[in-house]
């Protein structure tokens, strides 16, 4: 197997689910934010905490996002197509 190759599964194997997993922590962590910002109408602690999560979550998901284009670009660069599961 040649180089290519095992930076193809690397990506393939660890890296993107890796990605999609922290995307989906980050993702959760924002709605649950919302939930705690729309729930807790009367409690200003509870309101502020939940901006904080809103916050942090796209914070999170724009890091993910990063990382992936960045991750694409240095495959891109060194010759690798990547291939992913969902790609048709």
């Amino acid at each position: 197997m040649d180089a290519s190759g095992i930076l193809n599964k690397i990506n393939a194997v660890i890296l993107n689910p890796l990605i999609l997993l922290l995307f989906t922590i980050a993702l959760l962590f924002f709605f649950w934010g919302i939930f705690q910002f729309v729930s807790r109408t009367g409690d200003e602690t509870k309101r502020a905490e939940g901006k904080k999560h809103i916050l942090w979550g796209l914070v999170g998901m724009f890091i993910m996002f990063s990382v992936f284009g960045l991750i694409r670009i240095i495959l891109n660069t060194l010759g690798v197509t990547p291939t992913y599961p969902f790609n048709p």
